[in-house]
């Protein structure tokens, strides 16, 4: 086992899949991670149908929470 390194934090997994947010002015990126699904990056323009593709996305992977960054 190595040893942990110092700086390290460890935080117990509260929320099983979430996704964190970036808005920009005329850029939304987007990035899910949690249990059971691959972490993925996407990014989406400000559009309403760009909105609603990043809506379906996080629908199909059963994204329970978000945070905006």
């Amino acid at each position: 086992m190595e040893p942990k390194d110092q700086n390290t934090v460890e935080f117990v997994q509260l929320v099983e899949r979430g996704c964190g947010i970036d808005v920009h002015k005329s850029l939304i990126v987007a990035t899910i991670k949690g249990t059971g699904i691959k972490e993925e990056t996407r990014s989406f323009d400000g559009l309403t149908t760009s909105i609603e593709t990043l809506r379906d996305w996080l629908l199909e992977n059963q994204i329970t929470h978000e945070t905006n960054i």
